[in-house]
């Protein structure tokens, strides 16, 4: 199934395992339940508007620019949160913000794309992962530039002859919101807003396009990003998963995004996703780093104990 033009054998509408009888809608459902109630302030939906950037805190996306939430999730990736917020403040100081647009407040990324590697390795250095996160960042802005590039082109072509053309998304757009990709195109704006109009299968086969963005980042900007109801799995969720017995043991972090996104209702998936970070995170039984016997093991009551089978837990 993979292929050039899809890396990462994206597989939509399908599970790798059919046979595999979890989760149902109603044991997503269940566990849902169960974590909200114990997590009550755990977000269970997106947000009707998506709050304003921070200059401080890389986060997982949720910010209004959808090339900025993009950035956001790789320099994120394989690092601590902190490493993360140092990262996204370093290039704040470097690079300066944008002052209007969409992508107000944040980062000026194409004053990134334009500098050089060693500029923006200096900022990234003590991040962790910096040269190749510099890599990564600068080939996906300089992809993002030649696509503005080649859409402010296909809509001047249109007012010149008055043929549509067919470039994605373009024919859900007003005459008006064709006029502002110009624009902010020649104000070297840089934006990936027009994945907006792509349904969530075409964003994913899209994102994965990009140097260093696999399935979870990918995921994670179609859901927090782009608001389209995606089961972005993480290392939390992926773990969580396996003790619910939802997916197979020898399984991976891909083919359980394909089986959940399949199985899970979508109304649930924003929900569930925040829900087993947190549970993840913070109960002592379902964390990653504890073990089974030990005081604060047998002092933890852990709401889903019947539902879970903890197989990879050692003594």
């Amino acid at each position: 199934r993979k292929s050039k033009d899809n890396p990462y054998g994206l597989i939509p509408g399908e599970t790798p395992y059919p046979d595999w009888e979890g989760p149902s809608a109603e044991q997503c459902e269940q566990v849902y339940r169960v974590l909200a109630d114990i997590h009550a302030d755990v977000p269970s939906l997106p947000p009707e508007t998506i709050p304003a950037p921070s200059l401080e805190v890389a986060g997982c996306g949720e910010v209004p620019s959808v090339l900025d939430g993009l950035i956001r999730t790789v320099l994120s990736g394989s690092v601590t949160f902190e490493a993360a917020d140092k990262m996204l403040q370093a290039l704040v100081k470097k690079f300066g913000i944008l002052e209007e647009g969409v992508g107000k407040g944040s980062v000026n990324w194409n004053k990134v794309r334009t500098a050089s590697y060693g500029e923006l390795f200096e900022q990234l250095k003590d991040g962790g992962l910096g040269r190749i996160k510099s890599k990564h960042i600068q080939a996906i802005l300089n992809m993002v530039y030649e696509e503005n590039m080649e859409r402010r082109a296909a809509f001047l072509e249109e007012k010149k002859t008055g043929v549509e053309t067919d470039i994605a998304g373009a024919s859900d757009k007003t005459e008006g919101q064709k006029n502002l990709e110009i624009l902010k195109t020649d104000q070297e704006i840089l934006s990936l807003d027009h994945m907006h109009g792509m349904t969530k299968d075409e964003a994913m086969r899209h994102l994965v396009r990009y140097p260093g963005v696999g399935v979870k980042t990918a995921a994670c900007v179609t859901l927090f990003s782009l608001q389209k109801p995606c089961f972005a799995v993480d290392t939390h969720v992926y773990r969580m998963s396996k003790w619910l017995r939802w997916v197979p043991e020898k399984t991976n972090e891909d083919n359980t995004f394909h089986h959940l996104e399949v199985r899970c209702p979508d109304h649930l998936k924003y929900g569930l996703h925040q829900l087993f970070i947190r549970h993840g995170k913070t109960c002592h039984r379902c964390n990653d780093k504890s073990f089974t016997g030990t005081k604060a093991w047998n002092k933890t009551i852990c709401p889903l104990e019947d539902l879970l089978d903890r197989y990879t837990k050692k003594e």
